[in-house]
């Protein structure tokens, strides 16, 4: 059992006995539906992911289950960090343009009026 002061890992691979790397289930702790919901679209996607989904296992633990099922022999993980990866540049995206019409916002804001 671990003790009070050690960390619990931010994600865990679970598979079942015998299966291979293109089945596999992440536990992704401290996340919710804001994670899951965005990066299952994501995964999606990809052409070489089959299946993918998540599960919140109870509304009192902060953890999803997340399935990812590819086809072609690709590693399941893949497909994760490349959804990963997508879904950082999209959010980056939203961010920088956010940014810059507040900035233009601003800067019409201190235009004396006429």
């Amino acid at each position: 059992m671990a003790g009070e002061g050690e960390k619990k890992p931010v994600l865990e691979m679970v598979q079942a006995d015998g299966a291979d790397d293109g089945c596999v289930t992440f536990v992704m702790h401290n996340e919710d539906h804001t994670l899951g919901n965005s990066l299952r679209y994501m995964i999606m996607k990809n052409p070489e992911v089959e299946f993918c989904g998540y599960t919140i296992t109870h509304p009192s633990e902060s953890k999803i289950n997340f399935r990812i099922q590819t086809r072609g022999g690709i590693p399941a993980v893949e497909p994760l960090q490349n959804g990963l990866n997508d879904l950082h540049d999209v959010c980056q995206h939203v961010l920088n343009t956010f940014q810059a019409r507040v900035n233009e916002f601003k800067e019409g804001q201190e235009q004396p009026m006429e």
